[in-house]
């Protein structure tokens, strides 16, 4: 039965109707459009320039590139000549073969095709030097407008070119792909996954062939009927080994497609036969099958029409299956859905989708290895509550994709080591600690933490309640994210240390003078002689009564209080709105920040006069304060220096201007006599600005 790849699925991947448009001036591509034909000029696209920075970020081009528009190359473009086809891609000047591989791939599945490449584009009626191209990333399709000028070398393309020099769709797709990235240096060096990814929404799958199941060659071929995306290569051990050819013509390190799986008769015996593609467009394996190989002449010739069979060196070769499991270390497979390729059954799955940030000092805390730091990573809470049909557990797809790692390269970011691990959850609800993750072992976890883009694993766990944790391999490592879970049935999914209420008690009153202690009482002594008969002080007076009151604690380091911080408490204290402080006022203050004080004391491990950033949430928790991670990684960036450290004025003030902010929230609640749900924004902008 022949495995040749045909008409896609019927489970494809669900993409929204719309995508998102992201072009600087606001307008969808027909507006950008309709204003080029309007004013009689070609479209120029202002954010992604005509001249070297589109092109390279860390060098210089080695030759004088000339930006020319299709018109000015041939005579008569056309945008797609003949259909949009795999061997309409060939690689130029730029080491992005692994982008081109999932172009040649894309040909393959003329629906999902059509989503990326718009088919009524063209150099005819209505044409205006403006084209576009849409992309899935991190769960949304965004549609991409670029103008037509393609960086040329004496009159031909530098990068991805058709085979027929008339024929722009694939040039054009290649800049609009640079542009989402960044740059054309952004392509250098990738996985096709990722690619395929950008170009489907789909659900990323990985073979290694020397360890793939026995039915491998069934897989491939229930891959392509389901109009999956198949890329394939071999590993390299060194450098040196990058592009190195073999003496059978494959060259190592190289991303190739998969575009077809056929059996041939051959001296009575069924071979089976895999078809690949490289994006050179020429090169090709010349062992048994290929080309011209004697093989061939045993082959009937209605067999060789059928699977197309050319002695031509355009790029794409058969061999046999057992040959490629020999050559090839790697195929990577981009499904439409999350349907497993080794069932038959197709489901209707459903998806979740948890948008987070690792960010240094409060949310990136590496993983497990690094316990202190672990439990402070973003945590999802998920309920299984429905068993699969016929099963007593529930299928689980996981996948973690790190964000714009491409599109950051031109300031030095690389692929972070990524992964995840799946706990069970406890019955008290909130963030994890650390002791939780002392002394319990995950159920699950990714099979390894990689730098790769994205990490999926699919998973079956009985029906209960889990704590996902997804995190970097390092820890202090920032990048942001977005976590995809599929399960074939609704899963409830929710962030752990999502927006809370913050609810503080109401201040304590002061004692009077004869309940006072002693320590008290000097306190009042102190600040009856600074301030005089008024009992009264200001910011500058109240910093000299602290400092010269906390300098006396023998359990306390710290440098001293700041004058920000005294005038912080003055704004939060002071009820009269005279700019300075009561001594009654104060001592409603005072239990507060001796209870704030042992807090530090007790967060400060070393006795260094410094806290842990990543300590803070629970100093907070223990304060009255459960934030969330956007707000807690705010304040870390706020408060904490360089080296992720809080002194005792930094706790301090982060606390008095918490307290201020959670005043405001009380007064709203006093003005509206239900519950007032207060988010994240509206925390933020009050904490961070009263």
């Amino acid at each position: 039965m022949p495995y040749l790849h045909g008409a896609p699925g019927p489970q494809a991947h669900p993409v929204p109707q719309d995508a998102r448009t992201i072009h600087s001036s606001g307008q969808s591509f027909e507006q950008l459009r309709q204003g080029s034909l309007q004013t009689g000029s070609l479209f120029e696209d202002v954010d992604f320039p005509a001249n070297n920075t589109s092109l390279f970020y860390s060098e210089r081009p080695q030759v004088p590139f000339e930006w020319k528009r299709p018109g000015e190359i041939v005579e008569k473009p056309e945008f797609i000549l003949g259909g949009a086809t795999r061997t309409d891609i060939c690689q130029g000047e730029l080491g992005d073969c692994w982008l081109l591989a999932a172009i040649a791939s894309l040909t393959l599945n003329e629906k999902a095709l059509a989503r990326v490449v718009a088919q009524d584009q063209n150099f005819g009626p209505g044409y205006a030097g403006i084209f576009h191209f849409q992309f899935w990333q991190h769960s949304e399709w965004l549609d991409v407008v670029i103008d037509d000028r393609l960086p040329t070398f004496r009159g031909r393309l530098v990068f991805l070119h058709s085979a027929d020099h008339r024929e722009f769709w694939s040039a054009l797709l290649e800049k609009a792909y640079a542009k989402l990235n960044g740059s054309y240096e952004a392509l250098k060096g990738g996985s096709t996954l990722e690619a395929m990814e950008d170009f489907t929404g789909g659900v990323a799958e990985t073979f290694l062939t020397r360890e793939a199941p026995q039915d491998f060659y069934a897989i491939l071929g229930k891959a392509l009927k389901r109009g999956s995306l198949l890329g394939c290569s071999m590993d390299i051990r060194n450098a040196a080994e990058s592009e190195a050819r073999t003496p059978f013509g494959l060259i190592k390190g190289h991303a190739y497609t998969i575009t077809g799986l056929d059996q041939v008769d051959f001296r009575g015996q069924k071979i089976e036969l895999i078809r690949v593609r490289n994006p050179w467009g020429q090169v090709e394996w010349n062992g048994p099958w290929s080309d011209s190989s004697p093989e061939w002449q045993s082959v009937g010739l209605a067999d060789q029409k059928r699977l197309c069979h050319a002695a031509l060196d355009d790029g794409e070769f058969w061999m046999a299956f057992q040959d490629f499991r020999a050559h090839f270390d790697k195929v990577e497979v981009c499904n439409l859905s999350p349907d497993a390729l080794q069932e038959d059954a197709l489901h209707r799955w459903e998806v979740a989708v948890h948008q987070g940030s690792w960010v240094r000092g409060s949310t990136a805390g590496g993983c497990r290895n690094f316990l202190d730091t672990f439990w402070t990573n973003p945590q999802i809470k998920l309920s299984l509550t429905e068993k699969d049909e016929g099963q007593e557990e529930c299928t689980l797809l996981v996948a973690l994709m790190q964000k714009d790692r491409r599109k950051l390269k031109r300031f030095g970011a690389d692929m972070l080591t990524i992964g995840y691990a799946i706990y069970q959850s406890p019955s008290k609800d909130g963030h994890l600690d650390k002791d939780f993750f002392r002394y319990h072992a995950s159920l699950a976890r990714s099979k390894t933490f990689i730098n790769l883009r994205e990490v999926s694993d699919r998973f079956q766990l009985p029906p209960g309640e889990y704590v996902l944790v997804p995190s970097t391999f390092e820890p202090h490592q920032e990048a942001d994210f977005c976590l995809r879970i599929f399960s074939e049935k609704k899963a409830i999914s929710r962030d752990l240390d999502g927006t809370v209420d913050i609810d503080l008690p109401e201040p304590s009153q002061p004692k009077p003078p004869e309940q006072e202690t002693e320590e008290e009482q000097q306190f009042r002594a102190l600040f009856q002689r600074i301030a005089g008969k008024d009992m009264e002080v200001t910011a500058e007076e109240l910093e000299y009564v602290l400092n010269a009151v906390l300098q006396k604690r023998k359990d306390l380091k710290f440098k001293k209080l700041s004058l920000i911080s005294c005038r912080n408490i003055i704004s939060l204290m002071d009820t009269s709105g005279n700019g300075k402080l009561e001594f009654s006022e104060f001592r409603v203050f005072w239990d507060r920040l001796k209870q704030w004080i042992n807090l530090f004391i007790q967060f400060d491990v070393d006795k260094s006069g410094t806290m842990s950033s990543y300590e803070l949430r629970t100093a907070l928790r223990a304060a009255g304060f459960q934030l969330s991670s956007r707000l807690l990684q705010l304040i870390v960036l706020r408060y904490a220096n360089e080296g992720l450290q809080l002194d005792l004025d930094d706790f301090l003030n982060c606390l008095v201007r918490l307290e201020n902010a959670s005043r405001v929230f009380q007064a709203l609640r006093m003005k509206n006599k239900d519950f007032i749900h207060l988010n994240i924004n509206e925390f933020i902008n009050l904490t961070m600005n009263i």
